[in-house]
């Protein structure tokens, strides 16, 4: 006996996740899309996914539309480690697309930081093959002058610079994703975001680098251990947008 038209697309886009052509955390085609590719009406598109989800498989968030089920990758603030690091001590494989790599006139907040010169890379950090950050690194220019594109696309600068990097303060907020960075990370564009702004200091508090990480929000979480003393009602660790 044939098999029911929706339970038939439910085990073609079952194949493809457990095949990988779909990953973990990997944003699903449109229903509309969807149901173009396999000439079905909405609704039978619509009773695929869900028999997928009933199997733990998919879910769905405003947003974002249908994706394969992940776990939210958890990243450390006790530390200042660089995110493939982080990756490689969760035991997913990290790598690096260089985007741009170019020496520009910054931003005025950076150059205020970093002076008027400064080496800027872009690139998009992947974990076990799928896009996981689109992030944005800006180096003092005389530290970035020897700098080359395929070194900083095998190793951060944190293994390159010849100075020891010792502290940071970052903030992290949530943000709606360009079109430009929704592409580049595989998510529609208007998508929920966390986003890290970091600079990093050397021996001596010398700003050394500043940087613009941009999560889509489904994909990973921040974690900090508060000792006893740190722990406070009032939330000491917030700020209000738009506070000095």
């Amino acid at each position: 006996m044939r098999k029911v038209i929706y339970l038939e697309i439910a085990d073609s886009l079952r194949r493809m996740i457990d095949t990988g052509q779909y990953g973990e955390g990997q944003v699903l085609p449109s229903e509309a899309t969807l149901g173009k590719l396999y000439g079905a009406s909405r609704v039978t598109i619509r009773k695929a996914l869900e028999e997928l989800r009933s199997d733990g498989l998919i879910e769905s968030r405003q947003g974002f539309g249908w994706m394969v089920a992940a776990e939210p990758f958890p990243q450390s603030l006790d530390a200042l480690v660089s995110i493939e690091r982080q990756l490689a001590d969760s035991g997913r494989a990290s790598e690096r697309e260089i985007v741009d790599f170019k020496f520009v006139d910054p931003p005025p907040l950076v150059a205020a930081v970093l002076g008027p010169r400064v080496l800027e890379v872009a690139r998009v950090n992947l974990a076990d093959g799928q896009p996981f950050a689109r992030v944005t690194v800006w180096c003092r220019e005389d530290l970035g002058a020897d700098l080359s594109q395929t070194q900083v696309a095998r190793s951060s600068f944190h293994d390159l610079l010849p100075v020891e990097l010792r502290t940071a303060t970052q903030t992290i907020g949530a943000d709606l994703m360009s079109q430009v960075d929704a592409e580049l990370l595989g998510v529609p564009a208007g998508s929920a975001a966390l986003v890290v702004r970091r600079t990093t200091f050397a021996d001596g508090g010398q700003p050394i680098l500043m940087s613009e990480l941009w999560f889509p929000g489904h994909l990973t979480e921040f974690v900090a251990e508060l000792s006893p003393a740190e722990v406070d009602d009032a939330g000491s660790g917030l700020r209000l947008v738009g506070e000095g």
